[in-house]
């Protein structure tokens, strides 16, 4: 794993894509930290961590898009999946790597909050928790980018991909507003999720009878389930859309409060996309 993530680190370091991702970075934090802190004179470091959030949807995708999708358009994966490194290790060192490249500017952004006590009294506390959330913001963006970049040969299409699901996540309060919450919709949906889910199944197994027995289960269960207590189906869209939305649960850390919920949930968005990617690779190379 050590020899991956140097030699990725250092793929990063000698060309332009890591130097535009800090580059951009700390520009456009830059910005808001002249136009709040100096111009404004205003003593919440945490507003503008809080505005830079929408810097992911563009920077991690740029940065991810090539960490695995290169490599296997260039067939360069097969070398690495015959290494005595294993796969868990292969993708832990790049992801490590990226890590390691957006650690770079949030180094440099931990001196903001030093720079604003020279001009009056500030709170460390709330800024760095500030800090602290969007790094671990921007760990779990870059998880997903990376998983997204081990599913396809493109980077273009790794890029698309990773910039949709991360806009959805972005905007998932106002996309949750289109639902309504009564019981019925939500179980309507949630039936149209079994129904898909069965489908998904069917493409892996290939086999009708299992596919449809699963199906015909799960969509009676929620039948009886709807009947018995429908109570139970209020706003339940929202609730399982509350769960994607990695915005929200930054917003604490925002608010001078160190989140343990957040840092796990971070933590286990970050495990996830991490074990979703090495699945994928897995799958691949045993067919």
């Amino acid at each position: 794993m050590t020899a991956v993530y140097k030699r990725e680190l250092k793929s990063y370091l000698t060309s332009m894509i890591g130097y535009l991702f800090i580059f951009f970075i700390l520009v456009l934090a830059g910005i808001y930290f002249s136009a709040y802190q100096l111009s404004s004179a205003y003593p919440k470091f945490e507003y503008t961590m809080s505005a830079l959030t929408f810097v992911f949807l563009i920077s991690v995708p740029i940065l991810t898009m090539r960490v695995l999708a290169e490599e296997r358009k260039q067939k360069t994966d097969q070398l690495l999946l015959t290494s005595p490194v294993s796969v868990k290790g292969i993708v832990m060192g790049k992801y490590l790597a990226l890590v390691t490249v957006f650690a770079i500017p949030m180094a440099v952004m931990c001196t903001y909050p030093l720079i604003m006590s020279k001009f009056g009294t500030i709170s460390y506390k709330g800024a760095y928790t500030a800090i602290l959330g969007f790094f671990l913001l921007g760990c779990a963006n870059i998880a997903i980018g990376v998983f997204f970049s081990s599913i396809t040969e493109s980077q273009v299409i790794a890029a698309v991909l990773t910039f949709v699901f991360l806009f959805a996540f972005y905007m998932m309060s106002g996309i949750s507003s289109f639902f309504s919450q009564t019981a019925l919709s939500t179980c309507i949906a949630f039936g149209c999720l079994i129904l898909a889910f069965c489908i998904i199944i069917y493409t892996m197994i290939k086999n009708t009878i299992i596919s449809a027995v699963i199906c015909i289960c799960g969509e009676a269960a929620l039948v009886v389930t709807y009947i018995v207590k429908s109570s139970i189906f209020e706003g339940g869209i929202q609730k399982i859309l509350e769960v994607f939305n990695l915005s929200a649960h930054y917003e604490n850390f925002t608010n001078n409060i160190l989140d343990v919920t957040g840092i796990v949930y971070f933590i286990s968005v970050i495990a996830i996309c991490i074990f979703l990617t090495v699945q994928s690779i897995v799958k691949r190379r045993w067919n």
